[in-house]
């Protein structure tokens, strides 16, 4: 079973997806939110379909002194939604702290065209986020 990455935005939602043995993350897609989670959830039902996931990831926001953000809020009622419309589904958080710094520093390092950079942003983000999920578990069965 695979194991689905997001981070989600106001405006966009980064996903990203485990390969089959759960060992790399690559990203799938940026979702346009259009001020409804009707529209993200739709999609997952479309991306659940089509893999076979056992584990949904959502980055929390924290702040750098570790306290949620302010964001924080909004991020655990859609964690809500999954949890309700997708409960036969593992569904964890996971701290998102700088992930969207890394992802702008990685664009940067790439030299990717700005225009290009705000749809794929929230995709590289949800990438690191499901890195540092796969890592953390990676530690617990050493």
């Amino acid at each position: 079973m695979r194991i689905l990455g997001i981070d989600y935005g106001d405006a966009r939602v980064g996903v990203a997806i485990t390969d089959a043995l759960n060992i790399t993350a690559q990203g799938l897609e940026t979702i346009n939110r259009n001020n409804s989670d009707k529209i993200v959830l739709r999609r997952l039902d479309e991306i659940l379909e089509e893999y076979e996931v056992g584990t949904i990831v959502v980055g929390m926001p924290y702040n750098l002194n570790g306290q949620k953000a302010e964001r924080a809020e909004i991020t655990e009622k859609f964690i809500h939604k999954l949890k309700c419309k997708y409960n036969k589904i593992k569904i964890e958080e996971m701290d998102e702290r700088l992930t969207t710094v890394e992802a702008h520093k990685t664009m940067n390092f790439l030299n990717i065209d700005k225009k290009k950079k705000r749809g794929i942003v929230d995709t590289i983000a949800a990438v690191y986020i499901l890195e540092a999920y796969l890592k953390k578990n990676e530690e617990k069965i050493q």
